[in-house]
């Protein structure tokens, strides 16, 4: 009774906040956001404009200059790296973005990487006929989620049918039923009666690994391969042309950690909030270049993870790359995996909601020491956390299963 109790005050106690949440977001972040979201698509119509040559070199912030040499350098190292020098043909199961946003860019990141990295990959559309697809293709790999959201779009007989003629390895995501679902036992079994070779994760190698409740899968006799997040610099980058005019963007689905950490903030100044789920957001439609203009003029990103990435070191969200590739000033919590991937001197990290407001104070109040830290953020995702390093380091994993 007491549980139940507690559960019940803890839920009165979300819905309060997100109603006071609501009822005092800063009227502009409201008013502005239509407008903002224009002049950023407005601004990609003209791109040959804004991203030429002339305007990088002559731009005077230091994010977008380095960023600008850092991203040259990275196109040119990895295009067409591995084009003819793979029998593999990849095929990658994606949902519509209005399904699943972030299963949308993480999947879609996955295959522009590896068609640029000159690896044949295609996609298998939420509606596709999948049997056409793969008949058509001919893929040598499979990718898709262990859920039934999206196992239940493919048909599997006609992909035990193309297996038994066909070189063909399945690869489906290495979730746990602590994540929202299914029992791993009932998963492992149908994956087995389904011919399934080998699981991935977009988590971090060592806490899968080491976690205990991912023991089953290795019991079971599979491989995880590990592809973490990382920023898909094809659309991620700084773009010149623009001054930090906002105090702040955040772009993301609207969770109750938001509420928590920025509640503060989204009263006393005005930004930019977009996403699903957000009250004031009735049309939201997600656009990945168009991204690049908004972060372009936020003095910080804001970015707030989720417990299971503040309780484990698991992960960093996709969002904590892109905006060091932008060259964003980032302000973020404390998931556990981040100091492990950037340095202290690299984002603005805070331990509390009342931390938090105090750290954004202090990055609107020093913009040198932030772009600082922006620059040296940019220059360790350039070099290390890009989706092109992902899936160089995927494909190198696919080899060795076959060792």
């Amino acid at each position: 009774m007491n549980n139940a109790l507690t559960r019940r005050t803890a839920k009165l106690k979300r819905s309060l906040q997100k109603v006071l949440f609501n009822a005092f977001l800063n009227r502009h972040t409201k008013l502005k956001r239509a407008e903002i979201l224009k002049a950023a698509q407005t601004a990609l119509t003209k791109k040959m404009v804004y991203e030429s040559d002339e305007m990088y070199l002559n731009s005077t912030q230091a994010t977008v200059r380095q960023g600008y040499q850092l991203r040259k350098d990275a196109l040119a190292a990895f295009f067409n790296i591995h084009k003819d020098k793979t029998a593999e043909r990849i095929l990658i199961q994606i949902p519509d973005a209005d399904f699943s946003p972030a299963g949308y860019s993480l999947f879609t990141n996955l295959l522009e990487s590896f068609q640029f990295l000159g690896v044949p990959c295609q996609k298998l559309g939420w509606s596709d006929d999948s049997r056409m697809v793969i008949e058509t293709f001919m893929p040598t790999v499979l990718l898709s989620s262990d859920h039934s959201s999206y196992l239940e779009r493919i048909s599997w007989d006609d992909v035990r049918e193309y297996k038994n003629k066909h070189s063909l390895k399945i690869g489906l995501t290495a979730s746990l039923a602590e994540y929202d679902n299914s029992p791993l036992p009932e998963r492992l079994q149908w994956a087995k009666e389904h011919a399934i070779d080998f699981f991935y994760s977009f988590r971090d190698e060592e806490y899968f690994r080491k976690r205990k409740q991912y023991q089953p899968f290795y019991e079971a006799g599979y491989s995880i391969l590990s592809i973490p997040f990382g920023a898909n610099i094809l659309h991620y980058y700084p773009v010149p042309g623009f001054e930090r005019d906002l105090s702040f963007a955040l772009m993301a689905s609207r969770k109750r950690e938001h509420i928590l950490y920025l509640q503060e903030i989204s009263k006393k100044y005005a930004g930019f909030i977009d996403g699903p789920n957000w009250n004031h957001v009735k049309d939201f439609d997600f656009n990945r270049d168009r991204d690049r203009y908004i972060y372009a003029r936020a003095k910080v990103g804001l970015n707030v993870h989720l417990p299971e990435q503040i309780e484990w070191a698991c992960e960093l969200n996709e969002r904590t790359y892109q905006l060091a590739a932008c060259g964003t000033p980032q302000l973020i919590d404390q998931p556990l995996l981040l100091n492990k991937i950037f340095s202290q001197d690299m984002i603005f990290s805070a331990s509390s909601p009342r931390e938090y407001m105090q750290l954004f104070k202090y990055i609107l109040a020093n913009p040198s020491i932030a772009q600082e830290k922006a620059l040296l953020a940019q220059r360790e995702v350039f070099s290390k956390h890009t989706t092109f390093h992902r899936a160089q380091s995927f494909l190198n994993q696919l080899e060795g299963l076959a060792k």
